[in-house]
């Protein structure tokens, strides 16, 4: 395990460094059909109330989503989206200090005035795909911008036939997007980049894209991962499906399906959550998007001491 590179961010005028810590990207989806959580904090109070939640639980910024993404959803006006967002944000604005807000969106529209409502940072899942001129707002307010990769889109990105070399598909795909952000006058500096796991990927590229996230480095970014709560993290801790990511030879069978144990606290699905944030931080991720924040910490603090331990010459021998 190779440390991580080290990269400075500026936010609201500030300068952010990424380094041995991992930064926690709190998820506070403001919509009825997201995959986990629809519906959960569609209501503006509800909402702020949860995303001030996730900031006391030790996120370092929370991200507004207005539009699900899950496969097979479907999308929503600007005029929605930003009904949907923009009192959750004013509010959260309003009671946090330090903790920035990022708007997953993929409308400039949206953008704009959701950085003028009080966002830091914007999260385009479509890595500048959908919408070009989103890339125009983020150099004007000069604030990060997260380029994540998808394969077609969220209606149908799980539908098309997987492409056969999910690294080439990668590679191409978030240099078409570095270059369009370059190209309108984004400093690199402000620029994140996110793998897009789920995004148009079978169960195993998923993993494939997990195990060798070291690849990526080569861009020279910071790489933000989201697993959460995604559906090949979820199948396979319950051991459905196990059989397509083990290789030829003799297989044993699939382990039993894992239910919460009465007065259990945390749940298997969270246990596995963490096990992919702890594969995320050891392969290179400064940022993990997560839903349950006070679940992951604890595993995230153990990614980060190994990290830490990494970047140090070993002692010598007793």
């Amino acid at each position: 395990m190779n440390p991580r590179p080290i990269h400075e961010l500026v936010i609201d005028g500030g300068k952010v460094r990424l380094d041995e810590r991992t930064l926690i990207m709190g998820v506070l989806n403001v919509t009825p059909d997201s995959f986990s959580d629809g519906g959960h904090h569609l209501e503006p109070t509800r909402a702020i109330a949860h995303g001030l939640e996730l900031a006391r639980q030790g996120a370092d910024w929370i991200d507004v989503g207005g539009e699900s993404t899950r496969p097979g959803s479907l999308g929503v006006t600007a005029e929605e989206e930003l009904h949907r967002v923009l009192p959750v944000i004013r509010g959260l604005r309003r009671q946090l200090r330090g903790v920035p807000i990022s708007i997953d969106t993929t409308k400039a529209e949206v953008a704009e005035q959701a950085l003028r409502a009080g966002a830091s940072i914007i999260n385009d899942v479509s890595g500048l795909r959908f919408d070009s001129r989103l890339a125009e707002v983020a150099r004007r307010h000069g604030c990060p911008l997260i380029l994540m990769h998808i394969r077609g889109r969220p209606e149908t990105m799980q539908q098309k036939p997987f492409v056969r070399s999910i690294w080439r598909s990668l590679g191409n795909g978030l240099a078409w997007s570095i270059r369009r952000a370059l190209a309108v006058g984004i400093r690199r500096s402000q620029l994140i980049i996110d793998p897009g796991l789920g995004f148009g990927k079978s169960r195993r590229q998923n993993y494939e894209i997990l195990i060798h996230l070291e690849r990526l480095r080569r861009f020279g970014l910071p790489l933000l991962v989201g697993s959460s709560r995604k559906s090949f993290v979820q199948a396979v801790a319950t051991g459905e499906g196990i059989e397509s990511l083990r290789r030829r030879g003799r297989r044993a069978g699939p382990w039993p399906l894992t239910r919460p144990v009465a007065g259990q606290q945390t749940t298997p699905l969270e246990i596995a959550d963490a096990a992919a944030v702890v594969a995320a931080i050891l392969g290179g991720a400064h940022i993990v998007r997560v839903h349950d924040v006070a679940a992951m910490l604890p595993a995230i603090r153990i990614a980060d001491a190994l990290v830490g331990a990494s970047a140090r010459r070993p002692s010598a021998s007793p």
